[in-house]
């Protein structure tokens, strides 16, 4: 009997730019000391929980492989693969914007020049697909980004996830990665 994985998209650690509440994007920004400490700290969370863990994939971004490793460090486990599809909504001229303090129109005139949610969504979901079939039956931690996740991860359950927070856990429900493929594939076909 081919008995079903576990997926688990951890944020990555806090950097400068989150901490100067900058618009991040695909742009490659490290961590900064307590993004290294909510790493060391959300790895001893999930060696507390007693649960065994397989693979370690992230994106390819160093904040998020930085915290891959880290992680990796205290539950014994290597970096097994980067994923280009885990790489953070791309917000091109405008990453490194300040937010802090935007409201309303001007928020959203820069966020919605980013690419679209829905490809982000997409990719996403093709990552986890990937991870999955390359997986099966394996624990997996990705250690992704903010936006993605949350994208990602509201295509899949069908409603709006909350922000997510630096170095925050959240599971996938993995049996739902077919029903999303199928309403991906619809909504690709009906897009305008």
């Amino acid at each position: 009997m081919n008995t079903p994985g576990r997926i688990v998209l951890i944020r990555h650690g806090q950097t400068d730019w989150n901490l100067e509440e900058r618009l991040q994007g695909a742009t490659d920004v490290p961590l900064n000391d307590a993004g290294r400490e909510q790493a060391r700290a959300v790895a001893r969370h999930l060696h507390a929980e007693a649960r065994s863990w397989d693979v370690l994939v992230s994106s390819p971004l160093d904040r998020a492989v930085e915290t891959a490793r880290i992680i990796g460090e205290t539950l014994g486990l290597e970096l097994a693969a980067t994923y280009d599809e885990l790489v953070e909504r791309s917000f091109g001229p405008h990453e490194g914007s300040r937010l802090g303090g935007l409201e309303g129109p001007a928020r959203e005139r820069i966020l919605s020049a980013g690419e679209p949610a829905e490809a982000v969504a997409r990719r996403g979901l093709t990552a986890l697909r990937r991870i999955r079939d390359a997986h099966p039956g394996r624990s997996v931690l990705v250690v992704a980004h903010g936006s993605l996740i949350r994208l990602t991860v509201s295509e899949l359950n069908g409603e709006a996830h909350p922000r997510i927070r630096n170095c925050e856990v959240v599971p996938v429900r993995t049996d739902a990665l077919d029903a999303a493929c199928l309403r991906d594939d619809v909504s690709e076909s009906t897009a305008p």
